[in-house]
């Protein structure tokens, strides 16, 4: 019997993030989409999700919005959230040609600093696109886990994971988390500080794609790199004139564009790290600092935290997916970490 109703009950793993959504299925990442929707405005229908969406970001007319359902790391927009997850649900290989949804054991990865109510938003989403037993985990844990950290020992460790939305900080021992900050500077407001400064520096006004791509492409945040990237050529609307057109930018000047807000995650460490005990400072000095999320990706920034705290800073291999392959560790050894998960 219990093998029927495992053939009915599919496992995932589910990392939902504010930029993007990860699931992860049978120990493969089935899912890498952006966390985008495109909706008719006429009929309310999603015409797009993920990838698909996200090419129609700024470039939409009236009748068409794109929104982004989660706003740092929480759900803002329930019906939106919940088609989407249901769509990258269904979009699984394994589970594409099924006759009938199977019901899910989920493991859906959630912001440290989240409250009850946002907590149960996820849940009712996760519930409604046929979750059975759905398992929440904080996402310090689970980058922890997904970094190669044994979160069981009686040893501190500190994760500061740059996603999206949030940049969560925690200081992680015995399975539990000892103290955690989350400050709302992350990817989107990288992102935003690079539109502001071509708009001021440059009189170009560019839109969020294009801020995203010189992000990746050229960001940086110490202005003496080692191999520093090439100068880009960036294109947008002349706030003088009106007119289309191009200007070269350099990493220096993104790595200006970032300062401040990598100062306030700098200074959310430092409290971070004044808050913690002191056997666990002891342990921190020898164990470092370990980087997660798509920021940990920004060129220079192990060196810049490093010269700060005077730590060693190590950034995790595939930084992307750690909190994903974390969540999927637990999902498959749910009774070892039972004490970590929410139920």
């Amino acid at each position: 019997m219990k093998n029927f109703l495992g053939f009915l009950t599919e496992e995932i793993a589910i990392d939902l993030g504010t930029a993007n959504t990860l699931i992860i299925h049978n120990d493969k990442v089935v899912v890498d989409s952006p966390s985008i929707v495109a909706i008719d405005r006429t009929t309310g229908k999603i015409i797009a999700i993920g990838n698909e969406a996200s090419m129609m970001q700024g470039k939409t007319h009236e009748n068409i919005k794109t929104i982004r359902p989660l706003k740092d790391g929480v759900i803002a927009d329930f019906n939106a959230s919940e088609q989407m997850i249901n769509t990258l649900i269904k979009s699984i290989p394994t589970l594409k040609n099924r006759f009938f949804t199977p019901s899910l054991r989920m493991v859906i990865c959630i912001p440290s600093g989240i409250t009850e109510v946002e907590m149960r938003a996820v849940k009712e989403s996760a519930e409604r696109v046929n979750g059975k037993e759905v398992y929440l985990i904080h996402e310090p844990m689970a980058a922890a886990i997904g970094i190669g950290i044994d979160i069981m020992q009686p040893k501190g460790n500190m994760i500061v994971d740059i996603g999206g939305g949030t940049t969560e900080i925690a200081v992680i021992a015995l399975s539990g988390i000892v103290c955690d900050k989350s400050v709302k500077i992350a990817g989107d407001v990288f992102t935003n500080d690079i539109i502001n400064f071509m708009r001021s520096k440059h009189n170009l006004y560019i839109g969020e794609r294009t801020a995203e791509k010189i992000k990746i492409m050229i960001g940086a945040v110490i202005e003496d790199l080692e191999n520093p990237p090439e100068d880009m050529s960036v294109q947008g609307r002349d706030l003088v004139t009106g007119k289309p057109k191009q200007t070269m930018v350099s990493y220096i000047e993104i790595a200006k564009a970032l300062d401040k807000s990598i100062i306030r995650i700098e200074d959310a460490i430092m409290e971070a790290l004044s808050q913690t005990p002191p056997e666990l400072a002891a342990d921190i000095y020898n164990t470092g600092i370990y980087l997660a999320g798509g920021g940990a990706l920004l060129r220079g920034l192990d060196v810049r935290l490093s010269r700060k705290t005077d730590l060693p800073v190590y950034i995790a291999e595939d930084p992307l997916q750690a909190v994903v392959r974390g969540t999927g560790i637990t999902l498959k050894n749910l009774d070892r970490f039972k004490n970590i998960l929410i139920k």
